[in-house]
């Protein structure tokens, strides 16, 4: 029997709306309030627990005995009546299901296996960032770098074909969307929701990827027995999926960093070295996804307060990265601090496996622009682009001087 909504008097409650248009916004003075009012706090409009606070989210996240994410990392359970995607064999699977898809891309997506990218994705940035400053010293560098980029080398290393890669952005949007309530940002995308995925879908054959790539390399893996041949496109498509909208917002995240830093801009200028650690630092900073869902597989105590089982559990993993309990001069980007506790890429076993794929690009546009760019700075309002998962920026107009 499922337990009451309030398990214990000592839980504070909130009907803050984390899907909001509002929050989604400015989530900051949201964050603040989850974290001050407790370790857990009941979100009264989802009947969902919620933990903000850095120990707290990361104790969950590398809890998947009792914080499941089988069960799915949305708001809801998978609903296999609409079933316009599987499952995510490593985001949506804990062990032992979840176990050897894992192994194969942190294989596949080690740092050692992209060694032979980087010259390649340097001399690409290097382009793009010519292209872009041959138009002008003003620009938008979240549709013109941040969107673009990644488009450019992912896909290729993947081994998709090059037609239609443009659908990568809507699907993984939409995709972000649905783990959260069904709103209005999931309507806005369910009319293309059948064909993105069925495009996806197709991209994930053997047939139709590349006989060299990440594509390529699930698939030898699958033909030496250490994933199934069902698993395989699977495993293709969980990069898809993932690899993209993430990576785009985090490269358009830096970027603003530093156009509202400019004391740091210039700190890697005379550092170029410190450019993965500015990733980290933005990705902490900004925290381009900002929440995840678990499920209570027990009852579970967390301070005074138990999660009952089978009860869902929303971990801001944006209020974590901006807990001044952790980090000091938490709204500061900051290249003298050390950013690898972050939890921006999670933690744990679902720690995001392509998260060195994601530094390679960031690092790769950041070093190619600093080169050419003595000074970066916000040329007009930035906006905001809205997603139940994601915290995303659709646009950042710049002025740069150049060298």
């Amino acid at each position: 029997m499922t337990a009451p909504a309030r398990p214990s008097s000592t839980v504070p409650t909130s009907d803050a709306d984390p899907f909001g248009s509002e929050v989604l916004e400015d989530p900051l003075p949201m964050h603040e309030a989850l974290r001050e009012a407790g370790p857990v706090v009941l979100l009264e409009r989802y009947d969902t627990f919620a933990l903000a606070r850095y120990d707290d989210v990361h104790a969950a996240l590398v809890n998947w005995q009792e914080f499941e994410s089988s069960a799915g990392v949305g708001l809801s359970n998978f609903r296999y009546e609409e079933p316009w995607r599987p499952p995510s064999i490593l985001l949506e699977a804990d062990p032992p299901r979840h176990d050897a898809p894992r192994r194969v891309l942190q294989k596949v997506l080690d740092p050692r296996a992209l060694r032979r990218l980087r010259e390649d994705w340097a001399a690409d940035a290097d382009a793009l960032v010519d292209e872009v400053l041959a138009r002008g010293t003003t620009f938008d560098a979240a549709k013109d770098l941040g969107a673009v980029f990644p488009l450019r080398v992912f896909p290729d290393a993947v081994g998709i074909p090059q037609p239609g890669r443009e659908k990568l952005l809507p699907y993984g949007d939409h995709a972000f969307n649905a783990f959260g309530p069904a709103n209005d940002l999931v309507a806005k995308g369910a009319p293309r929701v059948a064909e993105l995925s069925g495009w996806v879908n197709e991209q994930c054959r053997r047939e139709v990827l590349a006989p060299t790539g990440f594509g390529a390399d699930i698939w030898a893996a699958s033909d030496r027995g250490e994933i199934t041949p069902e698993q395989a496109p699977l495993a293709v498509r969980s990069l898809l999926t993932a690899g993209v909208d993430t990576t785009v917002h985090g490269i358009s995240a830096i970027l603003y960093a530093f156009a509202t830093h400019p004391d740091q801009w210039q700190r890697l200028r005379a550092e170029p070295a410190l450019a993965r650690v500015a990733f980290d630092e933005a990705v902490r900073w900004e925290s381009p996804v900002q929440t995840f869902f678990r499920t209570a597989t027990t009852d579970v105590r967390i301070g005074d307060v138990v999660v009952p089982e089978g009860r869902k559990v929303l971990m801001f993993l944006a209020a974590a990265n901006r807990d001044p309990r952790r980090w000091a001069d938490p709204d500061r980007f900051d290249l003298a601090r050390d950013p690898s506790g972050h939890v921006g890429f999670g933690m744990g076993i679902h720690q995001c496996v392509g998260q060195h794929v994601a530094r390679l690009e960031a690092v790769s546009i950041v070093t190619a622009l600093a080169r050419r760019v003595r000074s970066i700075e916000l040329d007009g309002p930035t906006v905001r682009h809205h997603n139940n998962t994601l915290r995303a920026l659709e646009s950042v107009p710049v002025r740069v001087t150049l060298d």
